[in-house]
């Protein structure tokens, strides 16, 4: 039995209501009064069980007995109206309905949210061939540590000090997957372009030889020194198209991975020590940390025998 829960009665005490009036001849104030209940809402029970018996003191259905369903072709109008981007109380003045019945429609059709509207971008899953033909690089915005925080201890009343922010240098090879980072100062065009001078210094240590680079839109990727590095170099410097990350997806994917596993899950009193845990972080990435999209083996496992030699040494 489905009882609601401010309920002041339930059929047991109804039955027991009836039998104290009938039989011991309580008066219906007294026996409505003893089980919590109204005078009128025991002769309510008391009139019911005179025309149906025990099944009179059952709770009833609260469903109204006449429903005004609305039509096919009203709904489908607002469905309609709704993937045209109009909000259900536009829709509700167009169609001559609630926005309730509105709200309720576009609910049933799945197009409450507007990113519901948009529909599904199809996934386009790409690798290049060889070692070196792309690096994905990006920048993650780190707040400085001074001490342990809310975090770690959950507590928010210490002052704020404003100690400020450093920024994580990711970049990553597309074949490999083999990474390399870096925590830094500021997000300037003259330490990314020292970064990337380091990271092709880097990855030409590992044997690979870098071709390209893509990054994002960001002031320190679109300067002049930024672009006469990469020509120095001898690299073609590739570009996201603007509000599209996803284009930059393996790189973002790694940066979502060093956040769970280095940058918030361990206890650092200082920056210092978080900026050197990534050095071991990232030595246990490229040799020990089994990838799914190498089926279940680090990215060093993609270089040659002599390199993956020369690097764990």
């Amino acid at each position: 039995m489905d009882v609601h829960k401010n309920a002041r009665s339930c059929p047991a005490s109804r039955a027991l209501l009836v039998e104290r009036v009938r039989e011991r001849e309580w008066s219906v104030a007294e026996a409505a009064e003893a089980i919590g209940v109204s005078t009128r809402t025991g002769f309510k029970w008391l009139a019911r069980h005179r025309a149906e018996g025990h099944e009179g003191l059952i709770d009833r259905s609260s469903r109204p007995r006449r429903i005004r369903a609305t039509a096919k072709r009203i709904r489908k109008q607002m469905i309609a109206l709704r993937r045209c981007k109009l909000t259900c109380r536009r829709i509700a003045r167009l169609v001559g309905r609630s926005r309730a019945t509105v709200a309720r429609v576009v609910r049933a059709a799945g197009l409450s949210r507007l990113r519901e509207l948009e529909g599904v971008l199809p996934v386009q899953r790409y690798e290049r061939a060889r070692p070196g033909e792309l690096l994905h690089i990006d920048i993650k915005k780190l707040g400085r540590i001074e001490r342990i925080g809310h975090r770690i201890t959950g507590e928010r009343c210490w002052t704020h000090t404003r100690a400020g922010w450093e920024y994580a240098y990711v970049c990553v090879d597309d074949a490999s997957r083999l990474a390399f980072a870096e925590v830094l100062a500021d997000q300037t065009k003259m330490t990314a372009s020292a970064f990337l001078q380091r990271a092709i210094r880097w990855f030409n240590r590992c044997g690979i030889t870098v071709e390209r680079v893509m990054t994002d839109n960001g002031g320190c990727f679109r300067s002049r020194l930024f672009r006469s590095t990469c020509a120095t170099l001898e690299l073609r410097h590739i570009r996201t198209r603007p509000y599209t990350p996803r284009t930059n997806g393996k790189v973002e994917r790694l940066i979502q991975t060093l956040l769970r596993e280095w940058a918030y899950p361990l206890v650092y009193r200082r920056s210092r020590e978080r900026a050197l845990m990534l050095r071991r972080y990232i030595h246990f990435y490229n040799h020990h940390r089994a990838h799914s999209a190498l089926g279940g083996k680090p990215p060093i496992s993609r270089l040659d025998v002599n390199n993956v030699l020369r690097l764990d040494s």
